[in-house]
């Protein structure tokens, strides 16, 4: 077999590279799998390209895309049994099959348990937590255990610690403490990975692979020596030199390089650092980190072939470090972890858009959340616990948006470390508390709800969300400093969603064929070809409506000459010769009735038509939201930030105009479709409400005709009657 050592030289290098940590990592475990021929084959090379090809095919032939086994929806949360003495265990799972919990994550911070040395594991308490929740009927989504370093490694290999922007290298005594671009780190990863899935290939309860956990939380970036080099190296695949001095503008500031070599990542600096330079980094790492998991799970997916394999993301408010339409096309099924903002009235809206942002990720199929909260969570800045009901609302929400399944951090709260005071399905006080009845409840109501399973939602209108948009707006030296893309989002969302209109989310360079209008907001590095499919888009007959800050750049972060919004000023019919940001807490009156703040700028129209101007400020009489013909379509532009008002009133302007129907309504209203129909009905108020329905409610058994009362804080699921 192989040795740490090994390298390769030949035309199939640059194929191989990426699978060779999962390849020597089996290799070590199991030397008869990897049987290389030293005469015919002297550096493995033949023998590592047919292992490629097999685990190729055999994903791409692989049907398993959903834990196996798992009766009914998911339901259950992290399990850390290694912080509890053993004979917890068993009252654990008895508390769980009283709550109705199907599934649990298992192992996710367990490497120091496991692995106590270097190549020394130590399963056997590990099994009994397997065979215990076995008995119990209870599926588990087993880690790889590798999401904390444990001391022993780090100590062994500090150069494996990940390093800040300003050269400060991180210690262990927390987590996620390594460098993404560590070969340490990866070979011993995917050893342990090996390992795992060898021990646990065949048990009964494994339903799922679970790798690494909420991928680059708080190692977003590394600057290290290791990770300089790795960068050149992806560089140097994408540009000649004089492709990355032209892409990033090097003639500003004397930054013209001459050599990969003398190419550093975007440490600290004296003042501002190049925009491009700092995007390409971000791309970089969403990458290395990316390919640390694809090493991973190439391990799982040659050992235990059909087991689903997935990781968790972080779609929400507080997270865009990874593009997820990347990563979204790496797992078996998407799954994620969200929580609310606590102190935000807006808390269930934005949950709503992260859910359906999610079901984007996973192509419209059935999802995961794989952690919520309970109730309160410890890492805001006022850890407010949940409102009775605000759980199994929050619960029903991620189900009635596509998922199949709603997990938790964690079974039982914590007694210390950091997360002793984030809540859980188990809290401190025991099972005489709000929580735990409430997980009952919902775990028994869950239990009705198999129908539901493999049902779809559709929707006729999209959002486009650009993650890498979001990361070069979130860079110093723009017009305004103040501009959050996801809350920006999130305001058209709501829009919509007060609208009683469903909403999918789409990648950049979608077709957009199948809405009836699609809504781009803040596009900001756009390529050539992406606008290119807007623009046809619309010239076929869509609608869209374009926010400001769109088109203003290239995928390289340089401004498009000619004038705002650059790739998009055809389609819109107009063009803007300067930005006005307003100061702060500085508002202006619109024609309409609304305000604007933030963000305004001096547009002209060559072929739309004004729908709202300024009223004052310091462009009064000036178009403020347009609209233009164009080909068979139509393409809204919106040139300022918008009050909810003004906001609202544009977003059914444009549902209008595209022949969506408006449907507002007091409480939430989705659908899921299979063989039949299901309304989910959700009342985030504190009044009753009553909609026109007919069927069976499923929770309660009771047959509906014609008018549904939704009490105030409640939930109902109608099997609707065609």
């Amino acid at each position: 077999m192989w040795s740490q050592s090994y390298t390769m030289s030949s035309p199939v290098t640059e194929l191989l590279n990426p699978w060779t940590a999962a390849f020597r990592a089996v290799a070590r475990r199991f030397p008869v799998l990897v049987p290389v021929n030293r005469r015919t084959d002297p550096n493995g090379q033949l023998c590592l390209l047919v292992l490629t090809l097999g685990v190729v095919v055999g994903h791409a032939c692989a049907v398993t895309t959903w834990p196996t086994d798992l009766q009914g929806l998911g339901w259950g949360a992290d399990y850390n049994p290694e912080q509890w003495p053993e004979h917890v265990w068993t009252e654990d799972v008895e508390l769980m099959r009283r709550a109705g919990v199907t599934m649990v994550s298992l192992g996710i911070f367990s490497w120091a348990k496991i692995e106590v040395s270097k190549g020394e594991y130590r399963f056997d308490w590990l099994d009994r937590v397997m065979d215990l929740l076995h008995a119990g009927g209870i599926r588990v989504d087993l880690a790889t255990a590798t999401a904390a370093p444990p001391p022993w490694l780090t100590t062994e290999y500090p150069e494996m610690l990940p390093v800040r922007a300003d050269g400060v290298r991180l210690s262990h005594g927390s987590r996620q403490a390594y460098c993404p671009s560590s070969p340490i780190y990866r070979d011993r990863a995917t050893a342990l990975a090996a390992e795992m899935a060898s021990h646990y290939r065949d048990h009964p309860a494994l339903a799922a692979w679970h790798v690494g956990n909420e991928y680059a939380c708080h190692v977003k970036r590394c600057y290290c020596d290791t990770c300089a080099a790795s960068f050149r190296e992806w560089l140097s695949s994408r540009y000649t030199l004089d492709q990355l001095n032209d892409a990033w503008s090097t003639a500003f500031w004397s930054q013209g390089y001459t050599d990969f070599a003398q190419v550093l990542p975007p440490r600290a600096t004296p003042t501002f650092a190049n925009p491009a330079h700092v995007l390409d980094y971000d791309r970089f790492s969403d990458d290395a980190i990316l390919e640390l998991y694809k090493a991973e799970r190439d391990v799982l997916r040659m050992i235990t072939p059909d087991v689903p394999i997935t990781t968790n993301f972080m779609v929400n408010w507080t997270f865009g470090d990874l593009d997820y339409w990347k990563w979204a096309r790496e797992v078996d099924f998407v799954s994620n972890d969200h929580y609310t903002e606590a102190q935000s009235p807006d808390r269930h809206i934005e949950l709503a858009m992260s859910a359906d942002l999610v079901r984007g990720l996973a192509g419209g199929k059935p999802w995961l959340l794989m952690e919520a909260s309970t109730s309160a969570v410890n890492w805001q800045r006022r850890n407010i616990a949940k409102l009775p009901g605000e759980m199994r609302r929050h619960s029903f929400q991620n189900i009635a948006r596509g998922a199949d399944g709603t997990l938790f951090f964690q079974w039982r709260q914590s007694r210390g470390g950091s997360e002793r005071y984030h809540s859980a399905m188990v809290p401190h006080a025991g099972t005489d508390t709000k929580v735990y009845r409430e997980v009952c409840e919902v775990g028994a109501e869950y239990g009705r709800l198999a129908e539901v399973i493999g049902s779809t939602v559709d929707a006729s209108v999209a959002i486009l969300f650009d993650f890498q948009s979001g990361w070069a707006l979130r860079q110093d030296a723009h017009p305004t400093n103040d501009f959050d893309y996801y809350k920006h989002v999130l305001g058209y969302y709501k829009a919509l969603w007060q609208a009683g209109v469903t909403v999918d989310f789409v990648a950049p360079g979608t077709n957009l064929s199948a809405y009836s209008l699609v809504v781009v907001p803040a596009f900001y590095a756009v390529s050539d070809a992406h606008a290119a499919v807007i623009a046809d888009y619309v010239a076929g007959g869509g609608h869209v409506v374009v926010t400001y800050l769109s088109g203003v750049a290239d995928q390289h972060t340089r401004v498009r000459l000619g004038g705002y919004p650059g790739a998009f000023r055809d389609v819109l019919g107009v063009w803007s010769e300067e930005f006005h940001p307003l100061r702060e807490n500085e508002t202006v009156s619109l024609t309409d009735g609304s305000t604007a703040s933030l963000w305004t700028e001096h547009l002209h129209t060559r072929t739309a038509d004004t729908v709202v101007s300024y009223a004052d400020g310091p462009l009064p009489g000036v178009a403020a939201v347009t609209r233009n013909a164009f080909g068979n379509g139509v393409a809204w532009y919106v040139a300022c930030d918008l009050d909810e008002d003004g906001l609202v009133r544009t977003v059914e302007n444009a549902l209008s105009s595209a022949g969506v129907a408006v449907s507002p309504s007091p409480i939430e209203l989705v659908r899921r479709r299979g063989d039949v129909s299901f309304l989910f009905a959700v009342n985030h108020t504190d009044t009753d409400a009553q909609i026109e329905a007919s069927g069976v409610d499923v929770l309660s058994g009771e047959q509906v005709s014609g008018r549904l009362t939704v009490r105030a804080g409640d939930v109902v699921v109608l099997r609707e009657e065609v």
